[in-house]
């Protein structure tokens, strides 16, 4: 007897169905029974008869039923693998095909390069022992970038090939960001598609649609509804095949979408270049995901150690390529710590970042000496917005990219987040409702299940046959079913969206407080990444990008829901309810069948046609219209050029020219003392030269080192004591170098008037004329000044 109380007899029922089907129906949305079929109970008694009769029937069907089953299991092992190739693939042809082919065998010149290059050339010169002190003072820097273009140079000799420092560069730089990133970024998107597709609800529609088809009154299973089962599930499976294909076309995408926007990588090659921290920010997208590994293993108490072990390890790497990373980690692991960890590893991790702010603190008053530190305020006195508001704002929303894409990429974002927060936050709220409401069950009397499945499914259809039903409203009742009533409902979707949505805000507020605000707030909030903008801006797509899987996902699940809502909808004649005691409606298995077609035919592929269509439009869009890119390619061009209209830039024709007479005449073992701002210091890695400045920032505060004492001494005027301090460097002879003014390029650098002397034309007479210096190569030829002189040491 059903009761009268239709809402609690369908919880009953769904409760029900959700024992009888978990087994086939796992967390993420794919298919777990034998060979990756759905079998429905009248497939299972059917095999069941024909392994006991052994009809010539059975065993056809049988064998028909082997391929179809066999395939999608073949499918779902290669298609992740496929697609990642092909993505990845993809992306480092696009940065292949980017790289400008001008700095293979020159350097970039720029700020921060020659300490690049020179870093390397002190690997090679010292071995790999040098890694931990590779400043010219000894001090440590981040090694990693270096140790792997010192790794390429020695592979490559292993084959007989001579690889150059620059070729290692930019060998390494490209591997880096053509294959690391995208792949760590397919990794992190990923671990997002698989939490957010446990339970595909139209699955679980279509499944209990299915399940429902044989009611109370059918007392044995027929031959023709045996067939009608095989293909309820065919349809089911069907399905569950168009969810898994749209996960791996988005992944598909994923890599490509990594190295499209120039906030990542191609951004931090033309500025400075950061090389190190761009590294770091490559390896980053691996950190992050197992640090939610982590959490996942922290919240089901199970393989913690296993993934704390391989965080731990992840972590080291990613400190050995730039400490710095650790801010930006933080900042978009904050979100995720406090809405999925307990509330005692949410105050660990608190007290953590505490005592790492209160140490880079210290670290930066005790390395940097300034008088206006008690004053925020004062801080990067010299740095000017470069946007304004509205131009900083779409930026972030854009995530950098120009024209159409940025457009559609804002509006796919934005749309997709309203989308998944929507279908996260109804799905946690009738997972909330379905809690109350099996526990009720749970004291209901017993009833006819197969009673309660159909009455179920009606309800179900009979929902979305409403006249003022809706997409949401279609969404709220597929979403209505869980897939795991065994395990607590931890909202894991609700969860993701927000951690997204705040940490995608944090890193705008970081970014805007960078490039257009400024005072004392601003000033704090940017200072870990030094307030700048290219820093900054590779944060963008660790945040943007996963939050832009989701909502694509989102939408893609509304636009199927509300398909197989409308294709429930001429279903609705085939219910009839019959006179008997009860009223409770039966359907029969033909029209569970039609409907399933209709869901299958209407709903399986339309919303992942219209998410690759979509996403395949923007991902390429983005490599047609792409003016920053190219801008920056330019630029890099244009450091990396010897044709420069000012003769006193870092490097010229004519000042290449200069440095290979000068190693000609002094060889690679004597001390060559110059203003490393004319750009002698690259001579270090072009000539295997021995530079006393081989990089612009030899830091003359560390004690026991020579480039203070040597600054001081030469500009003191007095031979004697510019003697004393500069022949006992080395054993081998001393020479200075002149080549004109110092370049504009590098009229940026802070601490430039400590090479002033090195330039000061009539001190330099001086020291000749008292015999200080000996002029032994005149290169007046070239540029006015050029000199080149020998101490008057007594060697």
């Amino acid at each position: 007897m059903i009761p009268e109380n239709r809402p609690l007899s369908m919880v009953a029922a769904l409760a029900t169905m959700e024992s009888m089907t978990s087994e086939h129906i796992t967390n993420t949305g794919s298919v777990m029974a034998n060979h990756g079929s759905i079998q429905t109970p009248a497939q299972t008694q059917l095999r069941q008869d024909g392994s006991s009769n052994g009809g010539p029937s059975e065993r056809k069907r049988d064998l028909r039923w082997r391929p179809a089953m066999l395939h999608p299991a073949s499918l779902r092992v290669l298609l992740p693998w496929i697609t990642s190739i092909i993505g990845i693939a993809s992306a480092l042809c696009l940065v292949i095909a980017w790289f400008p082919s001008t700095v293979w065998n020159t350097p970039i010149v720029s700020s921060d390069a020659p300490a690049h290059y020179y870093f390397i050339r002190r690997l090679l010169d010292e071995g790999l022992g040098a890694a931990l002190h590779l400043w010219p003072h000894n001090s440590f820097y981040p090694p990693l970038f270096h140790v792997c273009a010192y790794f390429v140079i020695k592979i490559a000799a292993l084959f007989g090939v001579q690889c150059s420092i620059y070729a290692a560069f930019n060998i390494t730089w490209i591997i880096a960001s053509g294959v690391m990133f995208p792949s760590g970024m397919l990794v992190l998107c990923r671990y997002f598609l698989q939490r957010w597709n446990r339970g595909n609800p139209i699955s679980n529609l279509i499944s209990r649609i299915s399940q429902a088809s044989p009611t109370s009154e059918s007392s044995s299973v027929s031959e023709s509804s045996n067939v009608s089962n095989q293909q309820v599930s065919s349809a089911v499976n069907r399905q569950y095949n168009a969810t898994f294909v749209l996960q791996n076309l988005i992944g598909l995408f994923v890599p490509v979408f990594a190295v499209s926007s120039v906030c990542h990588p191609y951004g931090l090659l033309n500025a400075g270049p950061l090389i190190a921290f761009g590294f770091a920010t490559s390896l980053l997208p691996f950190l992050i995901a197992a640090t939610l590994r982590l959490f996942d293993a922290i919240a089901a108490r199970e393989h913690i150690v296993k993934w704390l072990a391989i965080t731990a390890i992840a972590g080291v790497v990613c400190l050995v390529a730039h400490p710095r990373i650790a801010f930006t980690y933080a900042l978009i692991l904050v979100p995720f710590i406090v809405l999925r960890l307990p509330w005692k590893l949410i105050l660990g991790a608190f007290i953590a970042m505490c005592v790492g702010a209160v140490a880079f603190v210290a670290l930066m008053l005790t390395s940097f000496k300034s008088d206006r530190w008690a004053n925020p305020a004062s801080w990067f006195h010299s740095h000017q917005p470069s946007k304004n508001l509205w131009e900083s704002i779409s930026f972030c929303f854009t995530d950098g990219l120009d024209g159409f894409p940025a457009i559609l990429f804002a509006l796919l974002l934005i749309a997709g987040t309203v989308a998944a927060f929507v279908c996260a936050f109804r799905r946690a709220a009738v997972r909330s409702s379905d809690s109350l409401s099996a526990a009720v069950s749970t004291v209901a009397p017993a009833f006819s299940v197969d009673a309660l499945v159909s009455d179920a499914a009606v309800s179900l259809v009979s929902a979305s046959d409403l006249p003022a039903a809706s997409c949401s409203d279609a969404a709220d009742v597929s979403l209505s079913a869980p897939s795991e009533p065994s395990r607590p409902r931890r909202n894991d979707r609700l969860r993701d969206v927000i951690a997204l949505m705040a940490a995608f805000l944090l890193v705008t507020l970081v970014y805007v407080c960078t490039v257009t605000l400024v005072g004392a707030l601003p000033n704090i909030i940017s200072a870990p990444w030094y307030r700048d903008e290219n820093r900054i801006m590779t944060m963008l797509p660790l945040v943007a990008l996963p939050l832009l899987v989701i909502g694509v996902n989102a939408l893609s699940e509304c636009v199927s829901v509300c398909a197989a809502s409308a294709s429930f909808v001429p279903s609705a004649s085939s219910f009839s309810a019959k006179n008997s005691a009860s009223s409770v409606p039966s359907l029969s298995s033909a029209s569970a069948v039609s409907s399933v077609k209709n869901v299958s035919f209407a709903s399986n592929w339309i919303g992942p046609i219209a998410a690759f269509l979509v996403i395949a439009i923007l991902a390429v869009s983005a490599q047609i219209v792409c003016p920053s890119r190219t801008a920056a390619r330019d630029a890099i061009i244009a450091h990396s050029s010897l044709n420069q209209s000012d003769p006193n830039e870092q490097l010229t024709e004519q000042k290449i020219t200069v440095l290979r007479k000068v190693m000609e005449r002094t060889g690679t073992q004597a001390t060559i003392i110059s203003d490393p701002l004319n750009g002698s210091m690259y001579a270090e890695t072009l000539f295997n030269a021995s530079m006393l400045y081989p990089i612009i920032n030899a830091r003359t505060d560390v004690p026991s080192v020579p480039f203070g004492k040597v600054e001081t001494a030469f500009a003191s005027g007095d031979g004697q004591q510019v003697l004393g301090t500069v022949c006992p460097l080395t054993d081998a002879p001393e020479y200075f170098l002149t080549m004109g003014d110092q370049a504009q390029s590098l009229q940026s650098f802070p601490y430039r008037a400590q090479y002033d002397s090195f330039h000061n034309e009539e001190l330099i007479d001086a020291y000749v004329d008292g015999g200080t210096l000996v002029k032994v190569a005149d290169y007046s030829q070239y540029g006015q000044g050029w000199a080149l002189y020998r101490f008057g040491c007594a060697d």
